[in-house]
Order: C-alpha cells, then structure tokens, then sequence
C-alpha cells in the first residue's frame, strides 16, 4: 500500500469523511480535522511505518501532498 493509500485510509477512518474528500491539493481544515483528530493522524503514521513526526517540520505542511512527500521523506531517511 503506498504512503497516500494508507495516509488516505487513516484520515477517512480518524475524521469519519468518506474517502472521497481526501485529495493531494486538500488541507486538514477542509477535511475538518480538529487538533485532536491531527494528533490520532500523526499517532497512526508514527506506529504504521515506525517514524518519528516532528512538529516544528509540521509547519511546512499546507495540504495533503505536502504531507506524503513529508512521511516519504521520513521513511527514506529511516532507511538510511
């Protein structure tokens, strides 16, 4: 599964939106995610591939596309 089917599939199930307001060009707001729901994201990201999501990194990120790149980044690096 790639990082935006599962990034997909953990923000649909979090938020409790049908799949098919989640696109690459959308944000946390306009998927109404609250702090708390960010949180449960970040939480199941960091336990699904074993990463470690840094909130000052967080700042960067202005949609969903954004946040694929930035957890295929922090996967690569644990590859390292």
């Amino acid at each position: 599964m790639s990082v935006e089917e599962t990034l997909k599939k953990i923000v649909t199930r979090v938020t409790r939106k049908p799949e098919v307001a989640f696109s690459p060009g959308a944000t946390f707001e306009e998927l109404e995610a609250d702090s708390l729901d960010i949180v449960q994201i970040l939480v199941a990201l960091e336990d699904t591939y074993d990463i470690e999501i840094q909130d000052e990194e967080l700042q960067e990120i202005k949609n969903m596309g954004d946040f694929i790149a930035y957890i295929e980044r922090k996967i690569g690096e644990k590859g390292k």
